[in-house]
């Protein structure tokens, strides 16, 4: 009888285990025979899973679509003139942004447009602008004409008064100047389309000292309205045009709230606005990434600081600001201390240009990023612009913050040809704001002091005081915007921005009939007349000054004011004439009727 052979067991991968081994022990056993490698492949596929959602890729979305990016969204009021015949005509509007694959992250946008950003070469012009309070500005110029002096003079002014050429105005980003790269590609492609751009630079940057106690901030519209003020009045055949970037963008559009419509700006722009601060600032302190953004700008604002320390020390407390971290303790300690305010959020909803939308009364378009990783989404006032006719925002889903960077090598920046066209289109568009004539008179020569004019008094706070008449009257000979009002040949001419209206006065008729009436009485009497005319104009000259004065401070139509200067003076005039004129009417009736 055979006997059962058994076959012999694999043999066991795991070793001589014991039969008492845990779950947990063999789980260690199997994970120790996977190379590692593996293990540093897994590792790094995790991590950029992880940076892929920490840095807010976009990379395959953007495959996804095809490389075709994402459409703008537009929003605007449906009876808006600036959409239908400006922004319709823009192709950069109403197409697709694709930013650059290998910069497919706001973050990656921001860092790289900080760093390097490709700015084209070229050499500003400068000039120092001194604003009232005595404070020093840095202008910087392009032409359209060629950059180097040599072949365009520079004589206290970069163009001639009567240039036509456009003008555009930049206003910088928070501790930024004109040598930010971002500023030189739209002061570059603006130039470069034949149209002249001044950047003005915020206090005491562009390598420009503090020469007064005051320091420019995210409020303050101050400056920007001076110099704009300054340009209109020394090229008032130009164009100007506004464009504002980051907190540049939140100051341009206070200002145009605050303005409304006497204004000198034709149209405007804002790229990457905060719109509300409190939001904004709440914002960059949620995630560990804003966090970051906080930090560095604190820095950024700590080395301004540091740069006009003998002044800023003079006015806060220097090592309170020396030891701020974020955004929020700078403002605490140097800004509210300053500018005078009484709480942080007090300087920030005060200071939000979103308060201010609705009064904007100059075509204006404003460009922003959904994945801004500075100016949150949450800020932006969907429903305030979409109210206002003069207003078209434009929002991308992709860009960072002032980046859009586009192309293979990100040497272009998506927002600066958007600007162009706008900008161009608006010019040869009918819906370029013009400023009232009556509101643009008022504005002086910003050659003189603005205090030397005979109409008001500007104080050191800021207050507004009016002369006396007796100034008024004594300073009407030196000020160059003043109402001329002048006696020819019996006809009183009032001048008041190229209106000119007659007065008739009432001694026309008298005179005609002094000319017609041979002279009678004693010797001497042929001088009566002249002695009579002269007695009517010192009797007119009260009626001329109260006219004066009225122009002055209403500001109202002077057709007006003559129909009242004309009915309040008839009587006065006529009984006037009859006191002086009546012996000749007794001597001319005969005795009979007397």
């Amino acid at each position: 009888m055979a006997s059962n052979s058994v076959p012999p067991s694999p043999p066991n991968p795991m070793g001589n285990a014991a039969a008492g081994d845990s779950a947990a022990e063999l789980l260690l056993r199997a994970a120790a025979l996977v190379p590692p490698a593996h293990y540093a492949l897994a590792a790094l596929l995790l991590a950029c899973a992880f940076l892929y959602r920490f840095l807010e890729f976009h990379l395959i979305g953007d495959l996804l679509r095809g490389l075709r990016g994402g459409r703008v969204a537009l929003t605007f009021h449906p009876a808006s003139h600036v959409y239908h015949r400006v922004a319709s005509k823009c192709r950069s509007l109403h197409g697709r942004y694709l930013a650059t694959p290998w910069l497919a992250s706001p973050h990656l946008q921001t860092l790289f447009l900080s760093i390097s950003g490709r700015p084209p070469s070229f050499t500003y012009r400068r000039q120092l602008y001194t604003v009232r309070d005595g404070g020093t500005i840095a202008l910087d110029w392009l032409l359209a004409s060629d950059c180097e002096e040599a072949d365009v003079g520079f004589c206290d002014g970069v163009i001639s008064r009567d240039d036509s050429t456009p003008l555009v105005v930049v206003i910088p980003g928070l501790t930024s100047d004109s040598t930010a790269a971002y500023v030189k590609h739209l002061v570059f492609s603006m130039a470069s389309k034949g149209w002249n751009v001044v950047v003005g630079n915020h206090r005491g940057l562009g390598g420009i000292s503090i020469t007064s106690d005051c320091f420019y901030n995210a409020g303050w519209t101050e400056d920007f309205r001076e110099i704009v003020n300054y340009l209109h009045q020394k090229y008032p055949q130009a164009p100007l045009f506004a464009v504002g970037t980051s907190i540049g963008a939140n100051i341009l559009v206070k200002y145009l709230g605050e303005e409304g419509e006497g204004i000198p700006v034709a149209g405007a722009v804002s790229i990457c606005s905060p719109w509300d601060l409190l939001v904004t600032n709440r914002f960059i302190q949620r995630k560990l990434v804003q966090r970051c953004y906080d930090k560095a700008l604190a820095i950024g604002l700590k080395g301004y600081a540091k740069l006009h320390q003998p002044v800023l020390a003079r006015l806060a407390n220097w090592e309170d600001i020396r030891k701020s971290r974020s955004i929020r303790e700078f403002d605490h300690h140097a800004t509210c201390v300053v500018a005078k305010y009484e709480t942080v959020d007090t300087f920030y909803r005060r200071c939000s240009s979103a308060n201010y939308i609705s009064n904007v009364s100059v075509p204006l378009l404003c460009i922003s990023a959904l994945d801004d990783p500075l100016c949150t989404r949450e800020a932006i006032p969907w429903d305030e612009c979409r109210a206002n006719k003069n207003i078209v925002l434009a929002t991308t889903h992709n860009g960072g913050h002032l980046a859009f960077f586009q192309g293979l090598t990100a040497g272009k920046l998506w927002w600066v040809g958007a600007v162009s066209e706008f900008l161009l289109a608006l010019h040869d568009s009918p819906c370029m704001h013009r400023q009232k004539a009556q509101e643009h008179s008022l504005h002086t020569s910003l050659e003189s002091s603005i205090d030397k004019s005979p109409y008001v008094n500007f104080m050191e706070d800021g207050m507004v005081t009016a002369v006396t008449n007796d100034d008024a009257n004594n300073s009407d000979s030196d000020n160059p915007i003043s109402n001329e009002m002048e006696l020819r040949n019996g006809m009183v001419d009032v001048q008041q921005n190229g209106i000119a209206t007659e007065i008739q006065n009432e001694c026309d008729g008298n005179r005609s009939q002094e000319n017609v009436t041979p002279a009678q009485g004693p010797v001497g009497s042929q001088e009566q007349p002249k002695q009579n005319i002269d007695k009517i104009q010192d009797a007119i000259a009260p009626v001329k000054i109260s006219i004066n004065q009225l122009i002055r401070s209403q500001g109202r139509s002077v057709w007006l004011l003559a129909y009242i200067a004309f009915v309040t003076s008839w009587p006065f005039l006529g009984a006037l004439g009859f006191i002086l004129f009546r012996k000749k009417i007794r001597n001319s009736l005969p005795a009979k009727r007397l």
